[in-house]
Formats: C-alpha cells, structure tokens, sequence
C-alpha cells in the first residue's frame, strides 16, 4: 500500500524478517503460489516475475518518496543511504525520474556506513562539535595496504615462484596484454576499498570483449548462477562515448553505483559487461584517484581499441573480497584465475600447482 509520498505499510503476517533469517513467510508463498526458491535449483518464470514486480514496486516507492521531498524542501541536492541505496538499477534513474539535479551516495551506504554517519551525526550535531574542514569522500581507499617487502616476505616464506616487474610501465603493460589475451587477472594494488564494491584495489579482471568471460567467471571463479552480470570499469573520460550516463556524470559513478544503458551500438562489442536489459553497472575511475588502474584501462585499450574492462570483487560467492597477501593467494589457487598481479610480483597459477585447489564446494551464499 504506496501513498503518495511515498510511504507505505507492510501486513507483516507476510514477514518474518524482523525475527528470522529469512524475509517470506508461509503466508507470502502461499499469495505466490509456492515456496521460495531453494539454492542451486532452476530459476523459472515465476521466479523471474517475482523479482522484476519487487523492483518495479521500490522503484515506484522511491520516486513517491523523492518527488514528494522535493517539493517539501526544493533542494535540487539528495544524499541517499542504507541498504536501498545499493540498488544500482533504481540509482540510475534517480535523476532522469525525479525533479533533483545531483544524488549522493555513499560507497558504504548500509550498515558500516551508516554506523559512522550516526556517529558524526552525534557528534557535531548533538554534542555541537565543530567541524574543523570540510571532507570529500573522492574514493574509497581506505582499507589496508601491503608494503613491497611484506608481499614479498610472504611468498618467499610459503616457497611460491613468483617473477618481479622491473618497473611500474611494464606491470601496466604486462597486465594489460595478459587481459588482451583473455587470461584472468587477480589485481591486489594499495589500499583495500571500503565497502561492498571492489573498485580497483582488490578485483579481478578480464576482457569483456570476450564473450566467454562472463560464463567463465561465474562458473569457473565465482561459483554462482549463469546469468549474473559483471561490471564494466572505464576511465572517467569515455564513460560518455560508451554509455547513456547522466550529464555531468555524477560522482558516485567511482563507487559502481549506478546502471546505465549501455549504447546499442557496442552491446555485441563488450558482451561479457552488457546484461540481457542492455545495461550495465558502470564504474568510472580517473587518473587522479587511481593511477595504476587508470593506466592499465588505457593501455588494454590500445590493444582492443575498446578502453573498458571487466571488474569483479576479489572472492569466491559467500566468502567476503580477498583483504591480505594469503587471502589472494589462496582464492586464486582455487579458482580459474590465471594470475595474480600483487604489488610488483607477478604469480601464476599454473607455476604453482602444489597448492592448487577447487574452491567451488565452499562457494555459498
């Protein structure tokens, strides 16, 4: 029951969220027509119906709610969080459907960021503590890093062959060809992200013009159902030449966001990172933010005249995204990704078979 602004009640004998690890009750599969689907079963027309109706009723939701604060307040600015905010789908439209001109996000919007906005929120607002400069949060690179010597310490110690980059020109161009040649990359650089998305720093890589790299991650990496979509990365500026964005691209475009069309004429050019709706989850990503990762967008697009790659979150489905030297190691030896650029070292799988493994039993939800 949607009013007009937006609001909304629940008949709660349809939930059982707020007292159990799962959202539908018996009732709920009762109004539709049978039970869940269980895990690693067929997903049907049903199933597929259910899903788009859900979204179709946020996105109803959402927009009530948006129009209806903005005529309340005629701010032409909105910062959204919690959980909802990570619906890229709906993010996109934000500003195409509702009457505001610039939406905010935050790249951790759902519990870990909101745990710290409550927090400053109670500290500048109800203790009245002053804010001593203003902050832009222009990435998320917040996590840990790994220095040149602490990788290093940590292959030599577990007896992995590794060879090293001589210089930073020939890692970007070493990463970039294997890419070309469709192999897999594991990409360990810097400081891990911040929140749910891998932006860059722990990711892993592959060529979306390829159009065997999205069945090949998601069966032989990922470990999760056919038909989920990878994420397109480009650099800021050709974002406009490859996909139907708002104007000027919004911010949080870095944080992988938002879904945008993806222009028609390059669907059967990418077809690993454009989804069956012709979409895609863009990130952008810029010199300034990161270097390294810019650089190696650049460079495979010299090779395959198409500067974008394809970017996934550095783990198996149920495990969270690789954080130190081991945790990348150990995802990639179990997994199909061929190598892994960490820091300066170059490691293959195929080097170093005694620790090989098959993740896919461990894989979950």
């Amino acid at each position: 029951d949607i009013k007009e602004d937006g609001s909304y009640t629940l008949d709660l004998k349809y939930f059982k969220y707020h007292y159990a690890d799962r959202m539908p009750s018996q009732a709920m599969e009762k109004l539709l027509d049978g039970p869940t689907r269980k895990k690693e079963t067929e997903v049907a027309q049903r199933h597929k119906d259910i899903a788009a109706a859900l979204q179709l009723i946020l996105e109803e939701a959402m927009t009530a709610m948006l129009k209806d604060l903005s005529k309340k307040t005629h701010y032409q600015n909105v910062v959204l969080g919690g959980g909802v905010a990570l619906n890229s789908v709906y993010n996109g439209k934000i500003l195409r459907n509702t009457p505001f001109k610039r939406v905010w996000i935050h790249p951790n919007p759902s519990d870990g960021g909101s745990s710290i906005g409550v927090a400053l929120y109670i500290y500048h607002t109800i203790l009245g503590k002053k804010r001593e400069k203003q902050h832009q949060l222009s990435h998320a690179y917040l996590g840990p890093a790994f220095s040149t010597e602490e990788i290093q310490q940590f292959l030599d110690a577990r007896g992995i062959r590794y060879s090293k980059f001589k210089n930073q020109q020939e890692l970007i161009a070493s990463t970039a060809k294997m890419i070309f040649d469709n192999k897999v990359v594991g990409w360990f650089q810097g400081k891990m992200e911040w929140g749910p998305r891998a932006l860059g720093s722990r990711s892993i890589l592959a060529n979306p013009c390829n159009p065997q790299a999205k069945e090949l991650l998601n069966e032989k990496v990922k470990h999760r159902e056919h038909f989920r979509p990878f994420a397109p990365v480009v650099c800021a500026d050709d974002a406009l030449k490859y996909f139907d964005c708002d104007k000027p691209l919004p911010e949080i475009t870095d944080f992988m966001l938002m879904v945008y069309p993806i222009k028609k004429e390059w669907h059967k050019k990418i077809p690993s990172v454009t989804h069956v709706d012709g979409s895609g989850r863009l990130q952008t990503i810029s010199r300034k933010q990161n270097h390294l990762y810019y650089e190696v967008i650049k460079a495979f697009g010299k090779l395959s005249k198409i500067p974008i790659l394809i970017n996934t979150s550095f783990n198996i489905r149920g495990e969270p995204i690789v954080c130190t030297p081991a945790d990348a190691y150990t995802c990639m030896m179990g997994t199909g990704i061929d190598c892994l650029v960490m820091g300066n070292f170059l490691i293959k799988r195929s080097d170093n078979e005694q620790d090989q493994w098959n993740s896919e039993h461990d894989a979950k939800d």
